[in-house]
């Protein structure tokens, strides 16, 4: 009787747990996605594609893109079953989960855009052990539903992609003077014609499309992010400040 009377004490504290949710604020998840806690500049989270692959615009943000369809694909997988997954085995069932979906995205990309594929190469598998994939499954899919945990997965990837955009895209400007080179490998041959030369007989500066370049593009936009955080925090200081004088 005791074991039953366990058993049952134990199942309805899981139900209850179920239903008190936090409540989710959609703008909420969307602001920290894109620059509260934005990868990228903020958590500091999947540097090794970030410096890797931001030679060009093209290839940051398509490997950022399927970073974000992996991060909103693994949330919505895990949160329906995080009831059932043992704390003891979680983040081995949460790393097969997302190993099964970067699978089904790099088969896919060999299959119908091998030439990006074979661009982006072995950094496609390894989302499987980028940290911010991982992160989000543990700190939010894991305690939340599955449409907020969707969200805040492709959030959170889709900031990260514009992160590797922006880095792409001024490592490209000022290394090749061009702006969507390769973007004939995702659209195909006759998108060549959308490559813009930026800057007219340009030699480039090899030191953008190197490493280095790689460290001090991102170091300049954190930088931007801050500043401009910090702005917005003084800003919001003074307005109470200002607005009791005017009272007064």
């Amino acid at each position: 009787m005791s074991e039953v009377n366990q058993e049952t004490t134990q199942q309805v504290v899981q139900e209850a747990e179920v239903k008190v949710q936090p409540k989710v604020f959609y703008s909420e998840i969307v602001e920290n996605g894109l620059w509260k806690q934005n990868p990228g500049l903020v958590q500091l989270l999947g540097l090794c594609p970030t410096l890797a692959m931001t030679v060009s615009l093209v290839n940051g943000f398509s490997l950022g893109v399927m970073t974000a369809v992996v991060m909103a694909a693994s949330n919505a997988s895990v949160a329906p079953i995080r009831q059932w997954v043992p704390t003891e085995i979680r983040i081995p069932v949460f790393i097969l989960i997302i190993a099964a979906l970067v699978t089904i995205i790099d088969l896919s990309m060999h299959a119908y855009l091998q030439s990006l594929h074979a661009v982006l190469g072995i950094f496609i598998p390894l989302i499987v052990t980028n940290c911010i994939v991982l992160a989000r499954v543990e700190a939010f899919a894991a305690k939340n539903p599955v449409v907020p945990s969707a969200l805040d997965g492709f959030m959170m990837g889709f900031g990260l992609a514009l992160v590797l955009a922006a880095l792409g895209g001024v490592r490209e400007i000022i290394g090749k003077g061009t702006l969507f080179s390769g973007i004939d490998l995702v659209f195909g041959p006759s998108a060549k014609s959308m490559i813009l030369t930026v800057i007219p007989d340009y030699h480039g500066f090899l030191l953008a499309i190197l490493p280095p370049g790689a460290f001090i593009g991102l170091a300049s936009l954190i930088a931007t992010r801050n500043w401009m955080a910090q702005r917005k925090a003084a800003r919001e200081a003074a307005t109470p400040i200002s607005a009791g004088l005017v009272a007064h």
